[in-house]
C-alpha cells in the first residue's frame, strides 16, 4: 500500500520557502535569484510564496531578519553587559568581541543552516541590491549606532570621519572574504594549524581589526619612501600613467 505524503503545515511551507530563498541568496545574491528558482527549490507554487510574503522584496527581508535579528540582539546584549561591567575601562577589543563572538557561536550552534551562517553574513553585508542595503541600514540602525558610539568612546583619538572610514574598510574586507564561501577552509587557513577554537579564531581576527583601527595613517610628509619606489624606472615603465 502506498503511503500518502504528509501535507505541509503553513509553518512548514513558510520555512521551506525561507530556506530555499536563503540558499539561493547565499549562492548568487538577491538580483540573481528569481521567483521561479525559489518555488522550484522549495517545491511550492507561486501562490504559496505570495500568500506568505507577498513579494520578492518582502521575502528577502524576512530571510535577512530571520538570521540578523537574533544576531544583533545577541551583539547588543554582549555589548551592554561589557559596558555595564567595565565602564571607562572598556577597550576597542571588548567592542570587537561583542561584535564577533555571537556570530562565531551562531555558526557553531548546530541549528539549521548554521554551517552556512558566516557565508550568509558575508553575502548580506556585501550584496549591492538597494533592497538589501536599505533594509540593513534602516532595520539595524540602533545596532549600528550603538557600536559606532562604543568605538568612538574607546578610540577617542580618531575623528568621526576617520573612524567611519576605518570601520567601513575593515568590515567590508571581512564581509567580502566571507562572501566568497568555503568558510571552513577559510577558518582552517586563518588559524594556521592552531586549531579553530573560539578564542584562537577571535584573537587572530581581532588582532587584524585592531591594527586597521589603530594604525597611524601617513600624512603628506610621510610618503617619501613610496614616492621613491613609484618613481623607479622599473616600476614607472610598467604602470601606465593616468
Amino acid at each position: 500500500m502506498t503511503l500518502a505524503t504528509p501535507r505541509l503545515t503553513p509553518a512548514d511551507t513558510k520555512t521551506r520557502i525561507l530556506d530555499a530563498a536563503e540558499a539561493l541568496f547565499v549562492a548568487g545574491g538577491f538580483d540573481a535569484m528569481s521567483m521561479r528558482q525559489i518555488t522550484t527549490t522549495a517545491s511550492v507554487n507561486l501562490a504559496a510564496v505570495n500568500y506568505h510574503f507577498g513579494s520578492k522584496d518582502a521575502l528577502i527581508q524576512a530571510v535577512l531578519a530571520r538570521q540578523l535579528d537574533p544576531l544583533n540582539e545577541a551583539r547588543l546584549a554582549v555589548l551592554g553587559a561589557l559596558e555595564a561591567d567595565l565602564a571607562e575601562r572598556m577597550t576597542c577589543e571588548h567592542v570587537l568581541v561583542a561584535m564577533f563572538l555571537p556570530a562565531v557561536r551562531m555558526s557553531r550552534s548546530g541549528a539549521p543552516n548554521a554551517e552556512r551562517f558566516l557565508h550568509f553574513l558575508g553575502r548580506a553585508y556585501t550584496d549591492p541590491s538597494p533592497v538589501v542595503r536599505e533594509f540593513i541600514d534602516t532595520h539595524y540602525l540602533e545596532t549600528l549606532g550603538r557600536f559606532f558610539f562604543a568605538f568612538q568612546r574607546t578610540l577617542p583619538e580618531l575623528s568621526r570621519d576617520d573612524l567611519g572610514f576605518r570601520l567601513n574598510f575593515a568590515m567590508g574586507a571581512l564581509s567580502g572574504i566571507l562572501a566568497g564561501g568555503n568558510t571552513q577552509r577559510l577558518i582552517h587557513d586563518f588559524t594556521q594549524g592552531q586549531g579553530d577554537q573560539e578564542v584562537t579564531l577571535l584573537s587572530r581576527l581581532i588582532s587584524l581589526m585592531v591594527a586597521a583601527l589603530k594604525a597611524p595613517l601617513p600624512g603628506p610628509d610621510d610618503t617619501t619612501v613610496l614616492d621613491a619606489i613609484v618613481r623607479m624606472p622599473a616600476v614607472g615603465s610598467l604602470a601606465p600613467e593616468v
